[in-house]
């Protein structure tokens, strides 16, 4: 495709001050968090097996591109490779190329990658990720102007999915009932440095979503809903239902968190309601309008990311081949219960 230039401005106001996926400066929940009301009973179904160990090796691979910050080659080399497995796995490819104008006025050249699954299917879901990573690591102590490897923040998320991807192209049983697509956004984490912020940075993150939401490169798009998924490969990581997708989509998060716990993971997928955080979901909610939940680790004890976040610790240390497994099982499920 041609490229094309956005220019960020304003966000809806009714965003303008939920916590930002980004950023330090964080909303405490003014009332203590409750646990959801009990969810209905679940039937499990046969799903292809989900490989944990296949899931993290896709997250080396990453990582051995070195950081993907846009506009470097390794960023460039990482959005070939994603794009040769989606097509290996026998997916439809949908490539969006865009400029777009970061907080300290860079053009970012960006690849929004989607991968599709029975294209020609009118009832499908989308799955995300974003696939960039920090160019700095501004919560760190040290080495804080050098980017990060973005082991867990970025590439966890793509690894699940393209995990997802190999199973159910290389499965024994029948495929699911419907199409869903892979998207993998770009530029989520080029956002404005706590250290230079002044008034509201909060549209500065999410740059490739904020682009394709408005730019959907699909005529009629319309999935039933979205799931987003962001930072969940830590040890013993948990996943609040996140604020705004209950705002945005309260059945999509009871429907995924009571299949999390009819598969007895309740430790990693809580009940509790989390903070509203500002991530890729709130742009495909706002803008296109398509239901949309993001699965994130959040401490709410802390009101923090983990001490990962934002530095270099974000390493392959850090990633833990069961939680990648929990959630790959969990979003399988899902998909095959359509």
């Amino acid at each position: 495709m041609g490229t094309q230039r956005i220019v960020l401005g304003f966000l809806v106001a009714s965003i303008l001050f939920i916590t930002g996926c980004g950023g330090d400066e964080e909303r405490k929940i003014d009332k203590p968090a409750v646990e959801a009301p009990a969810a209905p009973k679940v039937e499990l179904v046969t799903t292809p097996d989900f490989n944990g160990d296949s899931a993290y090796a896709y997250v080396v691979k990453q990582v051995a591109f070195g950081p993907r910050v846009p506009n470097t080659p390794e960023h460039k080399a990482c959005a070939d490779w994603l794009i040769s497995e989606l097509e290996r796995h026998g997916l439809e490819i949908n490539v969006q190329e865009a400029t777009v104008t970061a907080y300290n006025g860079k053009e970012l050249e960006i690849y929004n990658i989607m991968g599709r699954y029975r294209p020609d299917a009118k009832e499908r879901i989308l799955l995300m990720a974003h696939w960039d990573t920090r160019p700095y690591a501004d919560r760190d102590d040290e080495r804080k102007n050098k980017p990060i490897d973005g082991a867990n923040d970025g590439g966890s998320g793509v690894g699940v999915l393209l995990e997802i991807a190999r199973v159910i192209s290389e499965a024994d049983i029948m495929g699911p009932n419907i199409g869903f697509d892979i998207l993998f956004f770009d530029a989520e984490d080029y956002g404005k440095p706590s250290s230079s912020m002044t008034g509201d940075g909060s549209n500065t993150w999410c740059l490739g979503s904020q682009y394709w939401s408005q730019n959907i490169p699909i005529a009629d798009y319309k999935p039933k809903y979205g799931i987003l998924l962001d930072m969940v490969a830590a040890t013993d990581a948990v996943f609040p239902k996140e604020g705004q997708s209950l705002r945005f989509a309260p059945q999509v998060v009871d429907n995924v968190w009571a299949i999390a716990k009819a598969m007895g993971h309740s430790d990693y997928f809580s009940p509790v309601q989390g903070n509203p955080l500002i991530d890729d979901h709130i742009y495909v909610n706002q803008f296109a309008k398509i239901p949309t939940i993001d699965i994130i680790h959040y401490e709410m004890l802390r009101y923090d990311f983990g001490t990962f976040h934002h530095t270099h610790d974000d390493n392959m240390d850090l990633i833990d081949k069961g939680t990648m497994k929990v959630v790959g099982d969990v979003v399988l499920q899902v998909i095959y219960q359509e």
